[in-house]
């Protein structure tokens, strides 16, 4: 049976977390916010018995000295109100947990460890799930706590949320965070798509479907797919004569600015504030690359540069150093296990290689 524990500091000792929380909503949003206490939330999507899922709220989640915390069937309508410090009629709960998809590096941590405490192996596909809930303690509107959420506490690319006043929750009106798993469609299909339209319109195909294609490379598209010879060749694969889904988003990506770095590469006119004119072609090769290559004229410690993702220099007689940077992770901002899967790709992968 899935199971939720939430821990929490007991009222006598300070909640560092909810403190600072509460110092960044007022300087921050200017909101009437007295008090924050924090609360940390596991979401054991596993089968445990009562008695396991006990042994691990209190061998492995909870630090008795300084902690408390309660234990809930995840029925999906659960609402803790007996860890509350104090109940007082202005009183928010908002809680805060990651989206779909996106690395839990706690909660993966936390499997392993229930799976030591249990001293066996839980199933695959069983998991636990981590999120913060956030007691705040002040007049509040319901459009306030969203602005925290929203513009403090999260990151709407890799977060969601919830939150409701302490009367909302005791009335049964408190809507848990859904656990954050991806359910494939028993049925897959594949789209064709035509590309015999106006230019218009074929902007438009390529803005709503994300593709970040412009009009020429629309039209270059189209017409490697209308040429005879290509129509033929496809057919003796069992191919159709337009393009797929999945041959369009393989496009997509291949010629974004990510993977072919367009407007470090293309020919630009630039004009200084004196109004003097220059052609730039290639603002990589000719600034970065060459700067580089000069560099490497005067010194001997440039061992390989440009030729592969990540740069070597030699540190002494012994070693040599390996340095990679990411050009632009996505989400940006972002480390590698905040859910940017460029970090975590190409800043090992490339020194590696």
């Amino acid at each position: 049976m899935p199971w939720r524990v939430v821990v929490t500091f007991r009222p006598e000792y300070r909640d560092a977390l909810g403190e600072a929380t509460r110092q960044s909503i007022v300087e921050d949003l200017g909101l009437p916010v007295h008090e924050v206490r924090t609360a940390q939330v596991y979401t054991i999507d596993a089968r445990l018995s009562r008695e396991e899922a006990e042994r691990v709220q209190h061998e492995l989640f909870t630090d008795p000295i300084v902690q408390v915390s309660s234990l809930q069937e995840l029925d999906g309508k659960a609402f803790v109100h007996d860890l509350l410090p104090r109940h007082d009629t202005d009183l928010w709960i908002l809680e805060i947990g990651y989206r779909p998809g996106v690395t839990d590096t706690v909660g993966k941590t936390a499997r392993l460890g229930i799976e030591e405490v249990l001293r066996r192996q839980l199933e695959p596909g069983e998991a636990v799930y981590t999120s913060t809930r956030y007691f705040l303690y002040g007049p509040l509107s319901s459009a306030a706590v969203e602005r925290i959420a929203r513009d403090l506490l999260a990151n709407s690319l890799i977060h969601r949320w919830t939150f409701c006043s302490l009367e909302e929750g005791k009335s049964g009106k408190w809507q848990p965070l859904p656990l954050p798993k991806v359910s494939v469609p028993a049925t897959i299909t594949v789209q064709e798509y035509e590309l015999d339209l106006p230019p218009e319109a074929l902007l438009r195909l390529s803005e709503e479907r994300l593709w970040a294609l412009s009009l020429e490379e629309m039209l270059a598209i189209r017409d490697y797919y209308a040429d005879p010879v290509r129509q033929q060749e496809r057919a003796e694969v069992g191919l159709g004569k337009r393009p797929t889904d999945v041959e369009m988003e393989a496009l997509a990506q291949t010629w974004s600015e990510h993977c072919k770095h367009k407007i470090f590469q293309s020919l630009i006119t630039y004009e200084d504030a004196q109004g003097r004119v220059q052609e730039i072609d290639s603002l990589f090769h000719t600034y970065i690359v060459r700067a580089t290559e000069e560099i490497g004229q005067r010194v001997d410690w440039l061992v390989s540069v440009f030729h592969d993702n990540a740069g070597v220099i030699r540190f002494n007689d012994r070693w040599n150093l390996v340095m990679k940077v990411e050009t632009h992770n996505t989400p940006s901002a972002l480390d590698p296990y905040g859910g940017a899967i460029t970090g975590i790709v190409g800043v090992n992968r490339d020194p590696f290689g």
